[in-house]
């Protein structure tokens, strides 16, 4: 007869839980920080848009002698989300949304000046990455002229010297 042992599963050691760095990093530190980023920029965004609207959120105009609208050059219809990557690692900030009211009596959307259209990073961010680039094809050359051309370097035509 022969007898067949198994250890409980208590003493066998955990093969599937590997700890990899950065597993259970926290840093208070970070989250504060990008927090305030956010915060930030989300005020500077909009005061910029209390500004274009000549009035800030819940705030009338005066009435002007003239009746009408009272000066009022548009009005609020809520916000988006938008994600922006920049030197502070990559948040999502609220930007506001308006319909502003021309002269002529047609309206357009408000853009703010501080964030372009479609902008994802920070120009900062897109510095560093045109940096890293850049260091990437000056190593590509030291090592081509160290190894005497026995890596692939750049062609001529695609501005490689």
């Amino acid at each position: 007869m022969t007898s067949t042992t198994t250890k409980s599963a208590a003493v066998q050691p955990e093969a599937g839980t590997a700890v990899y760095l950065f597993d259970d990093w926290f840093d208070p530190i970070e989250a504060g920080l990008r927090d305030r980023v956010r915060d930030f920029i989300e005020t500077m965004i909009r005061t910029e848009f209390d500004a274009a609207l000549a009035r800030p959120r819940y705030g009338r105009q005066p009435a002007a002698s003239g009746g009408g609208d009272g000066g009022v050059s548009g009005h609020r219809h809520g916000s988006r989300t938008r994600t922006l990557t920049g030197t502070f690692g990559k948040t999502e900030i609220t930007v506001p949304r308006a319909r502003l009211k021309a002269s002529d009596g047609t309206t357009t959307e408000w853009k703010s000046k501080a964030l372009r259209s479609y902008q994802r990073r920070t120009k900062a961010a897109d510095a560093l990455i045109a940096s890293t680039y850049l260091a990437t094809r000056r190593v590509r050359r030291a090592l081509a002229a160290l190894f005497g051309g026995a890596t692939r370097t750049p062609s001529a035509g695609c501005g490689g010297r």
